[in-house]
């Protein structure tokens, strides 16, 4: 149950338990109130009569008042009080209806009796108890209905809220809220914290892709002088050993620098229509390894070459170095498939996606977690989609899904 129904439900409740203790305490005191009224006529109307009586005049009354000397109608309860030698009134339902009784004993034996009609006295609660339910309903409607506006306003409040919150933790880090969120109370503290966190963020994620970019371009000067000395040592075993070393530093530090291309949002695709089948051959000749290349469908994707070669180049090398053969390449129209029959994927990079210089599981190998991010850069780049998986019977599943190339016969641009 969302927030707004919960506060409207319990606004709700609340409004219609007060509402009907209200009303059952007025009908209760209206009804207390016309007995009390009612047995206050028949104990006058009883006065009246026994006077009547004493001086041996008619007994007949008018209007709602009927007397009589031992009523066969007489309630038993008064009967019996009367035999003790005591007056009493008391309310009763009879053949007529609803009336008020009011018994006196006297001379003889006999009991002197009063009947006053209480039916008007009962439609005038019922009509009170309809104006009660009434006004019930509309307290209850009203009462209802301002929860609920005020539980509407609350909730798409922390809507909003939320919604930055998930545009933050996707990488949305300018995003603000507090323009957004209006008042002063805890929901605005709310948005306010959000606010500041996104801010801090924000500042901490540029400091460290100045700090990552500035290392990259610190490195790269003196790197490019180690280059030079080490083709110029003597050849051997040793110099060898260094040359691939110096060349792993280099490879590392432009994959650096990659990275803080891609961070900082300046990369721009060149995008054109390109034959897939002979665009992953052709990836896949350039990396040299042994790979096995399943066409399911070819297609025409709008992509920028260069940067599907890199995408599907880290793809097939994190395949081959952290995974185990045979490595299947499957393509589907515009989706492609990557699937070693190693290991898998770790959780923490299901569940968090790559992160540089997080290495996966020890089985996987070793690395710098350079190369899937820069194919997930590059990927957000081309406007393309990178999931990763684990397959059911093993090893790891990466799925790059392509945006499919505009048809030529449609013009985009029709002139007025």
């Amino acid at each position: 149950m969302t927030l707004r129904r919960q506060i409207a439900t319990a606004v709700a409740a609340i409004s219609v338990l007060v509402a009907v203790a209200v009303g059952l305490l007025v009908h209760q005191a209206m009804v207390r109130q016309h007995v009390d009224q009612a047995r206050g006529s028949a104990i006058t109307a009883l006065e009246a009569t026994l006077g009547s009586y004493e001086r041996n005049e008619d007994l007949t009354g008018g209007g709602r008042r009927h007397a009589a000397l031992d009523d066969p109608e007489l309630p038993a309860r008064l009967r019996a009080l009367a035999a003790e030698g005591r007056r009493g009134s008391l309310l009763a339902r009879g053949p007529e209806g609803e009336s008020v009784w009011a018994a006196v004993p006297v001379r003889g034996g006999e009991v002197l009796s009063v009947r006053v009609g209480f039916a008007q006295d009962r439609q005038a609660i019922a009509d009170l108890d309809r104006i009660i339910l009434l006004a019930v309903v509309a307290s209850v409607f009203i009462t209802v209905l301002a929860g609920v506006l005020v539980a509407d306003r609350i909730s798409r409040r922390l809507r909003t809220a939320a919604t930055a919150a998930r545009a933050i933790a996707a990488g949305g880090t300018d995003t603000r809220i507090g323009e957004l969120v209006d008042g002063r109370d805890e929901v605005a503290d709310l948005a306010a914290a959000v606010d500041l966190m996104s801010r801090e963020l924000h500042r901490r994620l540029e400091d460290e892709q100045r700090f990552t970019a500035d290392v990259a371009h610190e490195l790269r000067t003196p790197l490019t002088g180690l280059v030079t000395a080490a083709e110029l040592l003597p050849p051997g075993r040793p110099t060898q050993l260094v040359q691939n070393r110096v060349q792993a530093l280099r490879a590392l530090v432009e994959d650096l620098l990659e990275v803080s291309r891609l961070d900082a949002d300046v990369e721009l695709p060149d995008l054109s229509a390109v034959p897939l089948e002979r665009a992953v051959r052709r990836t896949v000749a350039l990396t040299g390894l042994e790979v096995e290349v399943e066409m399911a469908a070819d297609a025409s994707v709008r992509t920028d070459l260069r940067r599907l070669d890199r995408i599907l180049g880290n793809l097939l090398l994190n395949a081959d170095r952290h995974g185990g053969g045979p490595i299947r390449l499957h393509v589907d129209a515009h989706r492609l498939t990557v699937r070693d029959h190693g290991p898998g994927f770790p959780a923490e990079l299901l569940r968090d996606g790559p992160q540089r210089f997080r290495t996966s599981v020890r089985e996987r190998g070793r690395g710098h977690g350079l190369g899937l991010t820069i194919a997930q850069g590059h990927t957000r780049v081309i406007g393309a989609t990178l999931t990763f998986t684990n397959h059911p019977t093993g090893g790891a599943v990466a799925t790059l899904l392509l945006p499919a190339a505009p048809d030529p016969a449609v013009d985009e641009d029709p002139s007025p």
